[in-house]
């Protein structure tokens, strides 16, 4: 069962500093209002309204993509639609929080 749920849920430990240190992208899909209230420096602003006309430009970057918004339902989200498109993607949930594990 809990396999289960890990598997449903994500349970596996993502080390989001080293995918930062080797160069991952992290995209905020955080509307622009909420992303200039406050971000993690050096992300990507592309709120998940217009996340799919993105995807080319993030494709071109051969990275791994972190997504990141306000309480990691967006990001999720967004994760499903970039990953569906061949990107290697990690839901790093509330940016805040994300901020303070980097």
């Amino acid at each position: 069962m809990l396999s289960l749920l890990k598997k449903i849920f994500g349970g596996t430990s993502v080390n989001y500093k080293e995918l930062v240190n080797q160069g991952a992208v992290i995209v905020d899909v955080r509307t622009k209002s909420e992303y200039n209230t406050g971000h993690i420096t050096g992300s990507k602003n592309m709120p998940l309204d217009s996340i799919r006309t993105k995807i080319n430009e993030l494709k071109k970057l051969n990275k791994p993509v972190i997504t990141v918004c306000r309480s990691g339902a967006r990001s999720g989200m967004a994760k499903g639609i970039l990953k569906s498109a061949g990107l290697e993607v990690y839901n790093g949930g509330p940016w805040n929080s994300l901020r303070n594990k980097l």
